[in-house]
């Protein structure tokens, strides 16, 4: 039997709730698979252990992680802890140092769930959104002089490199000829970033070169937004830099009908250190504690967890299992419109996967 090592860091909100969920579901599909297993190691760390010790994870925290298959990451924030101190103290502390420069966040039509596009349907709104997750806006490079004064002035740096675009394009349109349309949207804003995202125009037509059965153009990232709303049928998969894509997918996500049923994957592609996986909603600290946060994203990510480990089979069983209970509106989360309590969407799933 294939025995995954798997590192859980549910964090914070509504993290510790959808992870737990997310752990339910994958025993049960185990289980019921009966070829592999998991051995999960859980880790406290996130905005607590923050107030408690003044870390949000140890100064060895990355190095610990390198022993596992996986990361399965709920969501980091707090309300009395300021976002950039969650953000690189942990999520951003992790991604890094393991080199996980390739974010992955699908958004498609779920049956049963309607978008708010008019419109939308499952066949013309269905997207991978790329993100570079290594640099870019993201590479904390800056600083703040003169705090206080009426002369202060900060500075956040943008870092493109020649091999970090490089590698996220080639990427990019790998996933894209894999797919059936490929075709990629490259979004860039090289009319006022004329450093930076000119280099991204570049390196993307040079990369095309190597794709010839695979069609592509570009958009800047403001167009984007009306391109994604008022023709999504026109749209496959999209790579971004690290601040336009983290937009960009949110916005996907709700257009597909809520934040709450995306999942992302934060790869390392060749594999030299462990990926991490995380529904993309965040904390939510104005529900946690409620029942009643949508669990869908997080089963959806352990799909491609489990695609990552090479368990396709059980990828494939557990999402057909979560359309099943999305087609069924009894089991909509409040953010769905719906009453049922992520409880009862897990019950449901898992009652699924054991009776297929």
């Amino acid at each position: 039997m294939r025995t995954h090592k798997i590192a859980a860091i549910p964090a914070d909100g509504i993290g510790q709730e959808v992870i737990s969920a997310g752990l339910e579901v994958l025993t049960a599909l185990a289980s019921k698979d009966g070829t592999f297993s998991f051995e999960v190691e859980h880790f406290d760390w996130g905005s607590e252990r923050y107030k408690s010790t003044g870390t949000l994870m140890p100064t060895d925290g990355a190095e610990q992680l390198k022993q596992f298959d996986a990361i399965f990451f709920g969501a980091v924030g707090a309300p009395d802890v300021p976002d950039h101190i969650t953000l690189w103290g942990l999520r951003l502390a992790i991604c890094q140092p393991l080199d996980q420069y390739a974010n992955v966040r699908p958004s498609r039509i779920l049956p049963g769930i309607t978008s708010p596009l008019r419109n939308a349907t499952a066949e013309n709104l269905d997207w991978v959104i790329v993100r570079e997750n290594s640099e870019g806006e993201y590479a904390g490079n800056g600083g703040r002089a003169h705090q206080g004064l009426p002369l202060e002035v900060a500075t956040e740096t943008s870092i493109f490199t020649r091999s970090g675009v490089t590698r996220i394009m080639r990427f990019a349109f790998e996933l894209a000829r894999s797919r059936r349309r490929k075709h990629l949207t490259v979004v860039t804003k090289s009319n006022a970033q004329r450093h930076g995202m000119v280099l991204w125009d570049e390196i993307a037509n040079e990369v095309a070169a190597e794709f010839s059965d695979v069609s592509w153009d570009k958009m800047l990232v403001d167009a984007m937004t009306v391109r994604m709303t008022l023709d999504p049928k026109s749209l496959d998969t999209i790579v971004a830099t690290n601040l336009h894509a983290d937009i960009l997918s949110d916005l996907a996500s709700a257009l597909a009908g809520s934040i709450g049923i995306g999942p992302t994957a934060n790869l390392n592609p060749e594999r030299h250190f462990p990926s991490m996986f995380e529904p993309i909603h965040g904390s939510a600290f104005d529900i946690t504690g409620k029942g009643i946060a949508n669990p869908i994203g997080t089963f959806w990510t352990a799909c491609m967890m489990l695609d990552h480990l090479g368990e396709t089979r059980a990828s494939e069983h557990l999402m057909q299992a979560i359309e099943k209970v999305t087609a069924n509106e009894q089991f909509h989360t409040p953010d769905l419109g719906g009453t049922a309590r992520t409880n009862d969407v897990t019950t449901a799933l898992i009652t699924e996967i054991r009776k297929t």
